[in-house]
């Protein structure tokens, strides 16, 4: 409790610029990820975090020390070539995206480690710590390290925030934006730019192997929330944020742990509560959603069945009767008989079933539904009249009272459906 005190109350200075370096970075990646993620170009960044160890190990190699300019303009290069030769790749050979991915992947990582573990033979005693950054170490930063990593990432979020019009544009719509005049071509290429910033910036704090899980996981995350992007860019950002400085406090508490894969590991919680708890797309939501739809499918044929035998002019059903209608769904319909029961739809009669007053009027509703969409299908898809019956099924429980009426309209209030049966619109059509 001492150790989370003193880190959240930020009486040291340190703690301070690093925690507001995680910020800027955090802001950083979670921009540039999540129009990556939207773009689906999520390997791509997975691709120059890894490639750009090369670049870090020659960086060290020209200063002889773990000079920040040399190391980020080694890794910049690094990532820019290997970005480079992915698109050229693209363009000159017939091998696949994920292909070429994963080949510059392995190649440029592989090159990283064999001079790293050179390096670290040589005897040079400024090589320690220079293998913090394959996994980051946020705590091991120092104020000059922070000035220039911090002053990247503000330059990132400063373009991104003033070209987000050009950059939803290479996302959604770059034909679009080509016909209006926008130069597409040098967008992308700012854009692939930014990411390599991007990337490079956050060597130090999370390491070149777990770089690109802050790149796309905030916006993954964030995607299962919100629709819209301003909403989903600002909320990437927070997941990144937050992720970075627990991250950054689990290493500052446990000092062997790098910050990387905490920081790994706090945005797979966020994006395991996203995709089980989010209002709209979240696993339990839609698991909700699909019980009740089954319930309303159940009880909607129970419905239509009962108005059919009325139409019939068989005022009742058994429950056997309508157990033989549905000989799968015994479960379901006894839930339904219940429920219509509590709603007063029906009445129950020992083993005899007869729709109420209110009951017909809401299964009249739904024979109505079902009808008129046979009757599109039929009239405006050009669909047999033995082929819509299994459409119309599906149909007739997401139909609004706003598409019925467009439905009626379109028909021109039809009375017959294709089998030649009564489209119902008042209780005297039983």
């Amino acid at each position: 409790m001492e150790d989370f005190i003193y880190f959240f109350t930020f009486q040291d200075p340190s703690i301070t610029w690093v925690v507001l370096g995680i910020i800027l970075l955090g802001i950083g990646s979670a921009y540039v990820g999540t129009f990556s993620f939207l773009d689906k170009k999520a390997l791509l960044g997975d691709a120059i975090s890894h490639a750009i160890l090369p670049g870090i190990c020659v960086g060290f190699i020209l200063a002889g020390e773990k000079n920040p300019i040399y190391i980020v303009s080694g890794a910049f290069f690094s990532g820019a070539l290997a970005t480079f030769l992915s698109t050229w790749l693209k363009q000159h050979t017939k091998l696949s995206e994920d292909t070429i991915i994963a080949t510059i992947l392995s190649v440029f990582f592989g090159i990283g480690i064999v001079m790293m573990t050179t390096l670290q033979k040589s005897g040079n005693p400024e090589i320690a710590g220079l293998n913090t950054f394959i996994f980051g170490n946020a705590i091991g930063i120092s104020e000059t390290d922070l000035k220039i990593y911090g002053g990247l990432s503000l330059i990132i979020i400063l373009i991104l925030t003033l070209l987000l019009k050009e950059f939803r544009l290479m996302v959604f719509d770059p034909s679009f934006g080509k016909a209006i005049g926008f130069p597409m071509a040098g967008i992308r290429f700012l854009f692939n730019v930014l990411m390599i910033l991007a990337v490079v910036v956050g060597i130090q704090a999370i390491g070149v192997v777990l770089m690109a899980a802050l790149l796309i996981t905030p916006g993954a995350a964030a995607r299962f929330w919100t629709d819209r992007l301003y909403p989903l860019l600002l909320l990437a950002a927070f997941f990144s944020v937050i992720s970075g400085i627990l991250g950054t406090y689990v290493s500052f508490v446990l000092p062997q742990m790098p910050t990387g894969p905490w920081v790994v590991v706090f945005l797979s919680l966020i994006a395991l509560i996203s995709f089980t708890f989010s209002p709209k797309s979240g696993i339990l939501f839609r698991a909700l959603a699909r019980k009740n739809y089954l319930k309303k499918t159940h009880i909607d044929h129970l419905l239509k069945g009962l108005y059919k035998a009325e139409e019939e002019e068989k005022k009742t059903l058994t429950i056997d009767e309508i157990y033989d209608l549905y000989p799968y769904q015994i479960q379901e319909i006894k839930k339904s008989i219940k429920h219509l029961a509590k709603l007063n739809y029906i009445k129950v009669n020992q083993a005899n079933i007869v729709l109420s007053e209110k009951g017909k009027i809401e299964a009249m509703r739904i024979v109505r539904l079902h009808r008129l969409w046979e009757l599109y299908l039929n009239e405006s898809m050009n669909i047999a009249p033995d082929h819509v019956h299994e459409s119309a099924e599906q149909m007739e429980h997401l139909l609004t009272p706003e598409l019925e009426a467009m439905l009626e309209k379109r028909l021109n209030y039809p009375t017959l459906d294709p089998h030649q049966e009564t489209i119902p619109r008042t209780r005297h059509d039983l």
